[in-house]
C-alpha cells in the first residue's frame, strides 16, 4: 500500500471507530487514493475529509453521539462504581432546602413552578432513569425554589449533554446562583438580569478534541465582582451522551464546583457577601444547530443547607446521618458520587479502631412496605461493602440494618421530604 494512503488511514480511523458497520474499513480504503480529486456525499467521504481535516490541522469533531427520534439520548453504558470518584472530597450540607427530580411533573411541560423565557419540556431518556428537563438555545430557567440558602450551602444535579459536531460551535451551557433580596425567586426580571443583586455564574464552553473550557465570574449590584481566568478542560468530551454529576459547594465567599470527581474551580473569593442567595438557575448561549442536532437534559437537583461535622456528629453525638449516600433508582448500586462521605466515615473509623457502628438504611414511602425493608438492608449492607473493600474498614466492626420506610424525619408528601428520608444513618456501637 502507497506510504502516503497508509497515514491516511491512520489518520482517519479514530474518527471511524464508533462506526461498526461491516466493510465499512474496506470500502474507505478502496476510497483514499481517490481522496485529492474527488470528495463525494457519503457518510465514508465525509470520515475522510474530517479524517484530511486533522491530519493538516484544520480542527477535529466532537464524539458522535446518536437521537433517537422522539429525541432521547442513546444508551450509553457508564461505570456506575464508588471508586469510580476516587478523588471525590464533595460533601453535601446536612438540610435540604430544595429538591426536584420532576417525578410528579407531566411530560412534555415545563415544571410546575419553575420560569423561563423560552421553553422546556420533561422527557425521559434511553437507558437513564427518571424524568428530565430539556432546556434550549438562547433560555434561561430558574427553579421553582422559594427558600434562602444561607451563607453555607452546596447545590448538586445530573446533566446530560447531547452533543455532535456539525462544524459550528457548541452552546455554552452555564449554571448559577442569585439573590433575589425581596423579589420572589422567579420574578420575570430574573430573566433579563440575574447579575441585578449578586450572583456567580459557572458558564461551561463545550468543545471538540479537548478544546473544552470552563470560566467563572461574579457579580454585587450589577457589576463585575470576579472573573477566573479561562479553564481548559478537554476531559468534558469524554461524557457527552452520558449522565455529569455537577457539584457547587458556597462557604460565604468561597466557591468551589465539582464535574464528576474533577474539582474544577476552587476560588476564595468569588462571591459577594451581604446578600444570601436563593435561587439555581440555567441557562444555554445562541448556536447555529438547529433542535435535533444537540440537547441539553438536567434533572436530581438538590441543595441543602450548613456544612455537614461527620466527625462531630459519630464521635461526640454517637451517630450521623446523610442523604449524600445515593444509590440507583430501586437498587442497592451506590453512585459514585457517594464517595466523599463515605470516605470521611471511613477516616473516622481507621483514626479510631475501637470504635463499632451500625448501618441502617431507611426508603421513603413510595414502594410496598416489604420491598422498602428489603432495599434499606441491601443499601446498607452495600456501604458496609464499600467501606470493607475499598477502605480496608474489619467488616466485624460494622452491624447492618434497615428500617424501610417506618422510620420518616420529614413528609413523604413533599419531593424534600421524600429525599430527606431516603438516607443512610451510622450509629456507634
Amino acid at each position: 500500500m502507497n506510504k502516503k494512503i497508509y497515514l491516511l488511514l491512520l489518520a482517519i480511523t479514530p474518527v471511524m471507530a464508533e462506526a461498526q458497520l461491516g466493510g465499512f474499513l474496506n470500502k474507505v480504503k478502496n476510497k483514499v487514493s481517490q481522496k485529492a480529486t474527488q470528495r463525494i456525499d457519503s457518510k465514508v467521504d465525509k470520515a475522510i475529509d474530517e479524517g484530511l481535516d486533522k491530519a493538516e490541522g484544520k480542527g477535529p469533531v466532537a464524539n458522535e453521539t446518536t437521537t433517537t427520534t422522539s429525541g432521547e439520548t442513546p444508551a450509553v453504558e457508564m461505570n456506575t462504581g464508588v471508586n469510580v470518584f476516587s478523588k471525590y472530597d464533595f460533601i453535601p450540607g446536612n438540610e435540604i432546602v430544595y429538591y426536584d427530580n420532576f417525578e410528579q411533573e407531566a411530560m412534555a411541560e415545563l415544571p410546575t413552578g419553575w420560569n423561563t423565557n423560552g421553553s422546556g419540556e420533561v422527557v425521559t431518556l434511553d437507558k437513564f432513569p427518571g424524568k428530565w428537563l430539556r432546556i434550549h438555545k438562547n433560555f434561561i430557567y430558574l427553579t421553582a425554589n422559594e427558600k434562602e440558602f444561607s451563607e453555607n450551602f452546596t447545590a448538586e444535579f445530573d446533566v446530560v449533554m447531547q452533543l455532535k459536531s456539525n462544524g459550528w460551535l457548541f452552546p455554552d451551557f452555564s449554571c448559577g446562583l442569585f439573590a433575589s433580596t425581596t423579589d420572589p425567586t422567579t420574578d420575570n426580571n430574573f430573566l433579563k438580569n440575574y447579575h441585578q443583586y449578586s450572583s456567580v455564574e459557572a458558564i461551561v464552553h463545550p468543545g471538540t478534541y479537548k478544546t473544552s473550557r470552563m470560566q467563572l465570574e461574579s457579580y454585587d449590584d450589577a457589576k463585575p465582582y470576579f472573573k477566573s481566568e479561562i479553564k481548559e478542560y478537554g476531559q468534558l468530551e469524554n461524557y457527552y451522551g452520558k449522565p455529569v454529576h455537577i457539584a457547587i459547594q458556597v462557604q460565604k465567599q468561597r466557591f468551589r464546583i465539582w464535574i464528576n470527581e474533577t474539582k474544577a474551580f476552587d476560588a476564595p473569593k468569588a462571591v459577594a457577601t451581604g446578600k444570601i442567595m436563593n435561587q439555581l438557575f440555567f441557562k444555554v448561549s445562541p448556536t447555529n444547530y438547529v433542535e435535533e442536532d444537540y440537547g441539553f437534559y438536567i434533572s436530581n437537583i438538590k441543595v441543602a443547607k450548613g456544612v455537614e461535622d461527620t466527625r462531630h456528629r459519630l464521635l461526640e453525638d454517637g451517630k450521623f446521618s446523610t442523604t449524600a449516600i445515593l444509590f440507583d433508582v430501586n437498587t442497592a448500586v451506590l453512585k459514585p458520587e457517594s464517595y466523599g462521605v463515605i470516605k470521611e466515615i471511613a477516616g473516622v473509623l481507621k483514626e479510631h479502631g475501637n470504635i463499632r457502628i451500625s448501618i441502617i438504611g431507611h426508603t421513603d414511602s413510595d414502594g410496598g412496605d416489604a420491598a422498602n425493608h428489603s432495599l434499606s438492608q441491601k443499601r446498607a449492607g452495600a456501604v458496609k461493602e464499600v467501606l470493607a473493600n475499598e477502605f480496608g474498614i474489619d467488616a466485624e466492626r460494622i452491624e447492618t440494618d434497615g428500617k424501610g420506610e417506618t422510620k420518616p424525619v420529614a413528609d413523604n408528601k413533599t419531593k424534600e421530604g421524600k429525599a430527606a428520608n431516603r438516607r443512610v444513618e451510622f450509629v456507634k456501637l
